[in-house]
């Protein structure tokens, strides 16, 4: 099997080039052809000798994607991609531009074994986890196609970043070098649904990046009917697992909290939302749940979004609401490839 060559550090590609009897100046030549030219071939590398491909080709892959979907919002011009891996697994990204710079979202795993009541992502379950390299590439393929550089990335779409933990630290720190794209890590938010020991573990890291933590409820009762998650671990449990987080990095958690309609929305809610940012001095983003057809949730509308996001305001805690990007286009997680799939099984039109 060959050596995935786009997963490896520098360091570790140095190694690799010393073994194969090569001076350390082709470290810095291959490594800055994969990670910042954005080659997607050997044969792209033409400082090199034809024999000296021929032996990284017969050794390494260069794990790409390879873009089968490109759909363009009319309403704000985001950008949703269905790329294809080598294994004919289908994964998405979306391409978000604000006036600050561009945001790509990225999937960690080919589907998600989360079962969140209200995403599309989990509707198929987990197929695979990503490899860094597959994170990677699809940013590295967003820059090629639009020709603009990314400088802001969420780990937000398909997957559950904490349940690929080794894959997640490996992009990071690969996607941050200053050797490759060097997107820096304060530029970076991670998503979880709340796996608490990852958590625990990624605050020791001590990485200088963003946690963004899917509450979606304040009560463990209401939580649960949402995301089977709740089950293993309750509200204060996760409490005070982002405490520890804020502890170790100094990085202010996020609650991303999906609106969804005579649900989550009510003013009860919006009291113990308050006590929980409170609590932990966290920034919230309100999101209108984005609908998907196999389920039967609704969005909240849009007066009671302001009203609830007013009555937070007023309580001093900071918060936004997410702008809707992309909802003529398949925006939320997963619905462009379980869309595309149903197409290709002959689902679609025929309900959950």
């Amino acid at each position: 099997m060959k050596t995935d060559i786009n997963s490896l550090y520098y360091d570790e590609l140095n190694e690799e080039i010393l073994a194969m009897g090569l001076p350390k100046f082709r470290t810095a030549q291959v490594f800055s052809r994969l990670h910042e030219k954005l080659c997607t071939s050997f044969d792209e590398m033409t400082e090199l000798s034809v024999k000296l491909r021929e032996e990284f080709v017969d050794k390494y892959e260069i794990r790409t994607v390879k873009a089968v979907k490109e759909q363009v919002s009319k309403l704000d011009g985001t950008r949703k991609y269905l790329f294809a891996l080598s294994d004919g697994n289908l994964i998405e990204s979306v391409l978000m531009k604000y006036h600050h710079g561009n945001s790509v979202c990225i999937s960690s795993q080919v589907g998600c074994r989360m079962g969140c009541r209200f995403c599309a992502s989990t509707l198929d379950g987990l197929e695979r986890n990503l490899t860094a390299s597959e994170m990677l590439s699809q940013i590295y393929e967003i820059t090629r196609l639009t020709g603009e550089r990314v400088s802001n990335v969420v780990v937000m779409g398909s997957g559950e970043p904490m349940d690929n933990y080794d894959n997640l630290i490996r992009f990071i720190n690969l996607i941050s070098c200053d050797k490759g794209l060097n997107i820096s890590k304060r530029n970076l938010t991670v998503s979880t649904c709340g796996v608490v020991p990852g958590i625990y573990k990624f605050a020791d890291e001590q990485l200088p990046v963003t946690l963004a933590l899917s509450l979606h409820s304040v009560t463990d009762e209401k939580r649960q009917t949402l995301m089977p998650i709740a089950k293993k671990y309750s509200i204060d449990e996760l409490m005070k697992a982002c405490e520890y987080y804020f502890d170790k990095t100094g990085r202010r958690i996020t609650f991303e909290y999906s609106l969804v309609r005579d649900v989550n929305d009510l003013d009860e809610d919006a009291a113990g939302l308050i006590k929980l940012a409170g609590r932990l001095h966290a920034h919230v983003n309100l999101i209108p749940v984005n609908p998907i057809k196999e389920r039967e949730y609704r969005e909240t509308t849009g007066p009671r979004v302001i009203e609830f996001k007013n009555k937070l305001e007023k309580s001093g805690i900071n918060v936004t609401i997410r702008r809707e990007m992309g909802r003529d286009i398949d925006g939320a997680c997963g619905q462009l490839r379980k869309r595309t799939m149903d197409e290709s099984t002959g689902k679609e039109g025929q309900g959950a």
